[in-house]
C-alpha cells in the first residue's frame, strides 16, 4: 500500500470514528466526555514502517560509500533496525528510528550534534558521546515521523579522513527517495 493510499486510509477510518461518536449521543453515560484515540501517532510512524535498512542502499550507493557484499542485520536496539556493510576501510550503517522523531532523538546522548538542512529536511552530522576522534560520524535525516541514520565508521581511526563529509555525502544521495 502506498503512503497516499495508507494517508487516505487513516484520514476515512478517522473521519469514519468522527461520525460514529457523533451518532453516539456525546458525553458517556455518567456525563463524563469519551475519549477517542486520534490516528495521528499511528500516521506519523508508518512514514517509515516499509523501509527496509538492509535493502534501502542501492548497490551503486554501497560502492560509492566503499562497501560491498550482503548486509548484516543490526538489531541492537529494538526502536532502531539497521544493517551494516563492511568495505576495506569502512564500516557503513544505515537504520532507521520510527519512535522518535528529529528533535527527540536530538536529545539522544550527543558528544556533537551539527544541523544543517538537505531539501527543507532537518539533518545533523552527529559523534555519539565517547566517539570523538575515533573515525566514527552520522547524518541523521528527519523522514516519516522519525529519523533515519547513516553511520560511517573508519575500520581503523584514520581510514576514513571525514567521516561526517562521507556520512552527509550518503544522506543527500538517499534524501530524494525518504518518505516525508
Amino acid at each position: 500500500m502506498s503512503l497516499v493510499s495508507r494517508s487516505l486510509a487513516v484520514g476515512v477510518a478517522g473521519l469514519a470514528l468522527v461520525g460514529l461518536s457523533a451518532c453516539s449521543g456525546g458525553p458517556g453515560k455518567s456525563g463524563e466526555e469519551t475519549s477517542t484515540s486520534t490516528p495521528t501517532s499511528a500516521a506519523q510512524s508508518s512514514g517509515l514502517a516499509n523501509l527496509d535498512p538492509c535493502t534501502f542502499l542501492t548497490s551503486e550507493e554501497l560502492s560509492a560509500a566503499g562497501v560491498s557484499g550482503p548486509s548484516r542485520p543490526v538489531n541492537d536496539l529494538k526502536s532502531q533496525p539497521g544493517c551494516d556493510w563492511e568495505g576495506k576501510d569502512v564500516l557503513l550503517t544505515f537504520s532507521k528510528n520510527e519512535t522518535e522523531d528529529f528533535e527527540k532523538y536530538s536529545k539522544n546522548n550527543f558528544e556533537t550534534f551539527d544541523r544543517f538542512d538537505i531539501n527543507g529536511r532537518q539533518a545533523a552530522r552527529a559523534v555519539t558521546a565517547g566517539s570523538g576522534g575515533q573515525g566514527i560520524c552520522s547524518a541523521i535525516i528527519s523522514a516519516g515521523g522519525g529519523i533515519v541514520d547513516v553511520n560511517v565508521a573508519g575500520i581503523m581511526r584514520n581510514s576514513v579522513a571525514d567521516p561526517c563529509g562521507e556520512a552527509e555525502k550518503i544522506a543527500r544521495q538517499i534524501e530524494p527517495r525518504l518518505p516525508e
